[in-house]
């Protein structure tokens, strides 16, 4: 199998480039922001690949970083979600956005992707529970501090259906008088969350 390729992007498509290697062009798949990104680009490009072998073709699938290749085959792994859905998830959302929305169960925003309706996104929602790498799960807010939103935690969730704005969940994530997953109950939790968010006079 074909993980790794290093060449030249001869041509680019809608939904894939050619890379040539050593006077071979590989036609490959790759997000769209890949394609954006290298389209016209003369300098050489490493692709993490996944290949997909079936009775009648071979398709190759070119990722920028191993970790974003494997989240790929992990999306593939779910209930009716094939590779070009897959794909199809990784040019419309960041590894970090995905991770996001499966956290926070966010089908509507999963639901936004080409190809994906609300049956699906809540699959998704539901399969990737536990599934996506740890590290995607930690993103810098807007102050700059890592914001802790694991796989499962319920807190964002209730604090989006309360319409508390994301800067203010991300706030209340980092704060030093909310208790972490690990360490109280959702309800204390969320207690302990209200409390920081409520207006002082």
């Amino acid at each position: 199998m074909i993980a790794l390729l290093r060449g030249i992007v001869a041509a680019t498509g809608l939904d894939h480039l050619v890379l040539d290697v050593q006077g071979v062009g590989y036609k490959v798949h790759a997000p769209a922001p890949l394609i954006l990104r290298l389209s016209g680009s003369a300098e050489p490009t490493t692709l993490h690949v996944a290949t997909i072998v079936r009775e009648d073709a071979l398709d190759l699938f070119g990722f920028a970083t191993a970790q974003e290749r494997d989240v790929f085959d992990t999306l593939r792994a779910v209930n009716k979600v094939g590779p070009k859905m897959a794909l199809s998830v990784l040019s419309s959302l960041s590894l970090a956005a995905l991770a996001q929305a499966v956290a926070r169960d966010d089908v509507a925003t999963l639901a936004k992707v080409h190809g994906v309706g609300k049956t699906t996104a809540s699959r998704l929602c539901l399969e990737l529970k536990n599934k996506l790498p740890e590290t995607l799960f930690v993103a810098p807010s807007a102050g700059g501090e890592a914001v802790k939103a694991r796989p499962g935690d319920a807190l964002p969730l209730a604090l989006a259906r309360l319409d508390y704005r994301k800067s203010e969940i991300d706030l209340v994530l980092n704060h030093a008088d909310v208790p972490g997953p690990d360490d109280a109950s959702v309800e204390e939790r969320l207690r302990a969350a209200l409390r920081v968010l409520a207006p002082r006079g």
